[in-house]
């Protein structure tokens, strides 16, 4: 009897220490973090005006690939990453690629691009100035603090010939102290937070301000009918898809990648933005 029971015994422990193994399986198969499992669900971050848009025009894309897509809305140029590198989201879909660049080199993410979508032509806004030949000596010119967007703000300068850069620096990289020649004396001031630059548009009337397209859309401009003078489709500064670098061999973000890079996606943001928007050719970063 005793026999009969030990082995009964030793029977209920193994049964449940199979069931114990089969839950912790289970919760392992869930989200990015288990390894050898793609994720069903993904978690993009992104700025409202156009890569929301962008995301949601997608959604219906990704569940015909088995994927579910949650968009987190932010309005400031920090958080995202922060979120992505802390495992908060998944990837990210808000910067252009010399961002991403300065971000990683000043913070130390372990962060890439995994994919180029589309490119924010950058404008320049006045409410009382309506032309460049208007532009009175010593006008001030607010641009956002995004040390990134120097290089691309004064080479729009340059290309419209209000400044000459130093012929030595990389534009990418250039700074204020890199003009040579200012024949209208401008005064640039890169200090503004870039989600604030339409409100000092608003109250400004006789400056220049450069706003990035996003910010733009949303405040109710038309940059290509608003703008004193924008960039031209040839820019460099695409927005791109970052991730994780642990998670860059992800299916399911690589398939994100491949939906915003469709066909149907790219006409959605050439329809839809008016030209305000570029889609960048397929696999271009």
């Amino acid at each position: 009897m005793k026999k009969l029971w030990f082995l009964a015994a030793a029977s209920l422990i193994l049964l449940l220490a199979a069931c114990g193994g089969n839950d912790d399986s289970s919760n392992n198969e869930e989200g990015t973090g288990s390894e050898g499992d793609e994720p069903t669900e993904i978690t993009v971050g992104a700025s409202s005006i156009p890569h929301a848009e962008i995301l949601e025009e997608a959604a219906p894309l990704l569940e015909e690939e088995g994927i579910t897509l949650e968009i987190e809305q932010y309005e400031d140029y920090v958080l995202p990453n922060d979120d992505l590198d802390n495992g908060t989201l998944d990837a990210n879909f808000f910067q252009h690629q010399p961002f991403l660049d300065q971000t990683i080199e000043d913070a130390g993410y372990e962060i890439e691009s995994i994919g180029g979508v589309h490119v924010e032509p950058m404008g320049v806004y006045s409410q009382g100035i309506e032309s460049i030949d208007d532009i009175p000596e010593g006008t001030e010119v607010v641009l956002s603090n995004s040390v990134s967007d120097q290089g691309r703000i004064l080479s729009l300068f340059e290309a419209n010939g209000l400044i000459t850069l130093n012929e030595d620096v990389d534009k990418v990289a250039a700074t204020i102290d890199d003009i040579e020649e200012n024949p209208k004396d401008l005064s640039f001031h890169p200090d503004v937070a870039p989600e604030i630059t339409p409100d000092i548009y608003n109250s400004e009337e006789d400056s220049l301000v450069v706003i990035n397209t996003n910010f733009a859309i949303g405040a109710g401009l038309n940059p290509l009918e608003d703008a004193l003078f924008i960039e031209g489709d040839e820019s460099d500064y695409v927005n791109v898809i970052a991730v994780r670098s642990e998670d860059k061999d992800s299916e399911a973000l690589n398939t994100l990648v491949e939906v915003l890079q469709s066909q149907e996606i790219q006409d959605f943001i050439t329809d839809n933005y008016d030209g305000a928007v570029i889609p960048t050719p397929t696999g271009a970063e």
